[in-house]
């Protein structure tokens, strides 16, 4: 069996299964793919490459108890993997936090959101930072800003903080656990980015 024909009857197992989508993937094809290279230890935009290399007993093995954990408890891919995307950019996520997702990802990537800044911005608030991707995507797209990153929960900022020490940014983003603005009392900020969390606890 090769790489991509491991993939498709992944693919087919996940969709007779029924399972949902939507955590860095829309279909069942996409999700396998992810699954399927991380478990074999290959780059996820590596498919093209590796599509026809053979897959041997044991690897075989790893994926279908990867599938059936997929199956069976349905904890998003990016759970079982320990990373999600966002723009391109890799971060650490577990249960701790909400699998990263935002429209505000794309503005701050394509620069479509500089109109709301101007030579004198430097400081930048992400509220509700869960794990910091915004922070980072902002301490990214802006070298010259310093970024408060703050949020309720001390469990979401300490992956946070695996993910601003992930991307060399210790020196640019700071961390401030609190409820609200209240988390940076007497600070003040020129732009506040914020995405707050938009399901119920489980």
């Amino acid at each position: 069996m090769t790489v991509i024909e491991l993939i498709e009857r992944c693919s087919a197992r996940l969709h007779e299964a029924g399972v949902s989508f939507g955590h860095g993937t829309t279909n069942a094809f996409d999700e396998a793919a992810w699954l399927v290279l991380w478990r074999l230890g290959q780059p996820l935009d590596a498919l093209d490459e590796v599509a026809e290399q053979p897959v041997d007993d044991a690897q075989l093995a790893q994926v279908d108890a990867l599938m059936d954990e997929r199956i069976a408890t349905r904890r998003p891919a990016a759970y079982l993997t320990g990373e999600a995307w966002l723009q391109g950019v890799p971060f650490t996520v577990d249960e701790r936090v909400i699998v990263p997702r935002s429209l505000i990802a794309e503005p701050l990537a394509d620069g479509s959101i500089d109109a709301w800044l101007n030579e004198r911005t430097r400081q930048v608030l992400d509220l509700c930072t869960g794990n910091g991707s915004l922070a980072v995507l902002a301490a990214m797209a802006w070298p010259e800003v310093q970024v408060a990153a703050a949020d309720l929960s001390t469990d979401a900022l300490a992956v946070a903080a695996l993910n601003v020490q992930r991307h060399g940014l210790a020196d640019r983003i700071t961390l401030h656990q609190g409820d609200g603005l209240a988390a940076v009392a007497g600070q003040r900020f020129d732009l506040i980015l914020c995405n707050p969390p938009y399901v119920n606890s489980a």
